[in-house]
């Protein structure tokens, strides 16, 4: 049995791994930047109005790297990714991460969150995010608890996990964001397109489902069914106290045993995700009430979320010692609170990027300037870039999900110019986003093939077009 970390090397998914001897893009001036996507004949699926986005978006891009870098990485998804097909007259899409094969609740709604607003010009992109809709609903039903599934029913590399494993599942690892995520994408498509077919009665079943599991994992009567435990010399990989993890006081929050890292968390009540529970749940209330008519669910979705926000504003802000007030990552109820943040989304500095708040909010500036700081233990700063990692991959790796994420909810210009320069040194020759590189040295990297991350620069990208053009006229 191997651990992710372990099956990333052993593919052959790092750079020095490979032996590419890649390097910067600062070390190829005279590079050129050949479109490194798939031929049209081999991308898994294709869009009129993303092929569109990208010829009109790269016009007014004056640097020809940030260039070839959004033609390469906005599309990623679509090219090599989605497997659509209609099932039953009802459209199925499958969203692989990438390099592994499976489908997470959370990557596969992020993967295909930035074509949401072309899908009014665009039938067939709109049925490919329907059938990922589709899909979700059916997954959430088969296990709320599950983080990742399969295809079909064909088991996987931790079938021998401890816990209440099925064969459509791919990896068992209970966390809040995993039922945020897909809710996020339904309500913003429902928004978006005014098409709520998909919230059929899949959909509402799925929609009671996520209300109970987080119900449940208040943990108010008892530690309730999820438990994970899984052979592993790494500590981050399993959860202690029998697969229960650390204990709780029950104060309205959600526990949440595992990170959008897919990493443990040390103290159950994760804060970010707490934070992106309370939008989802009031998202959840406005579809039961106008899609299904169900007053008495919206009203316990709107209940809960208002209870978990009380318990928040009690429990998850702290002093430091440093920064003043700020935003805790982990509490546990207790008092007792973890001062940090990790690259994944939702992590605290992503929270204005979801929606759940406000960049004015002097509780989030100054959570901000503490998670960009070395006061953060996940914080790196190196000869090529700075930015938070995690312990998922180890110290000294800055994910450049999180330099997206930063350039994502600045408003200063300087701060976004400096994102890009970072991400376009660091890419280490390829073309695309990693979700790691080495502080020091970006040829030193894991996961060649991420599809969230690729796409989420395209999003930035788009963004920097829509409110910040003039960036993009200048060679960063």
């Amino acid at each position: 049995m191997i651990n992710r970390r372990d099956f990333i090397k052993l593919n052959g998914l790092t750079a020095t791994g490979l032996g590419l001897g890649l390097k910067p893009s600062w070390f190829s001036p005279m590079q050129q930047f050949e479109s490194k996507r798939l031929s049209p004949n081999l991308r898994r699926f294709t869009s009129t109005a993303v092929e569109n986005t990208i010829t009109s978006i790269k016009a007014g891009i004056k640097d020809p790297e940030i260039a070839w870098l959004f033609e390469n990485c906005y599309p990623n998804t679509l090219d090599t990714t989605v497997k659509y097909k209609v099932n039953d007259g009802r459209p199925d899409t499958f969203v692989i991460t990438g390099d592994i094969d499976a489908m997470w609740l959370r990557d596969s709604s992020a993967q295909v969150w930035p074509y949401l607003p072309l899908i009014k010009n665009d039938p067939q992109l709109k049925n490919l995010i329907l059938g990922v809709l589709n899909r979700q609903a059916k997954c959430i039903q088969i296990d709320p608890y599950a983080n990742a599934f399969n295809e079909r029913a064909t088991g996987s590399e931790w079938d021998k996990d401890l816990t209440d494993m099925k064969p459509e599942l791919h990896e068992r690892k209970w966390e809040v964001d995993s039922l945020c995520y897909p809710v996020r994408l339904a309500y913003n498509y429902w928004k978006t397109s005014g098409d709520a077919s998909f919230f059929d009665s899949d959909w509402q079943s799925a929609g009671k489902l996520i209300l109970q599991t987080f119900k449940v994992q208040q943990r108010k009567h008892s530690r309730g069914p999820y438990h994970f435990q899984r052979t592993t010399e790494v500590a981050s990989d399993t959860a202690p106290n029998g697969g229960y993890g650390n204990p709780v006081k029950p104060v309205g929050l959600i526990c949440s045993i595992f990170r959008p890292s897919d990493d443990a968390t040390i103290y159950p009540f994760l804060v970010p995700s707490n934070y992106f529970a309370v939008l989802t749940l009031n998202q959840l209330a406005e579809m039961f009430e106008h899609l299904a008519h169900d007053h008495t669910t919206a009203a316990q979705c709107r209940d809960l979320s208002a209870e978990v926000s009380a318990a928040l504003q009690k429990y998850a802000i702290g002093n430091h010692p440093v920064h003043g007030r700020i935003l805790a990552y982990e509490v546990d109820g207790f008092g007792n609170q973890l001062f940090m943040d990790d690259a994944n989304a939702p992590g605290l500095l992503s929270l204005p990027y979801l929606g759940a708040i406000k960049t004015s909010d002097p509780l989030y500036e100054n959570t901000r300037r503490f998670v960009l700081s070395r006061s953060n233990p996940y914080f790196f700063r190196g000869k090529a870039a700075e930015g938070i990692g995690g312990p998922h991959v180890g110290l000294g790796y800055i994910w450049p999900m999180s330099i997206i994420v930063r350039a994502i909810t600045s408003t200063n210009e300087t701060e976004i110019k400096t994102c890009l320069r970072w991400l376009k040194n660091t890419h280490a020759g390829t073309g695309f986003m990693h979700e790691s590189f080495n502080q020091d040295n970006p040829a030193d990297f894991t996961r060649k093939w991420f599809a969230w991350a690729n796409t989420l620069f395209g999003e930035l990208v788009i963004k920097i077009h829509q409110n910040h053009p003039q960036i993009l006229k200048a060679i960063v």
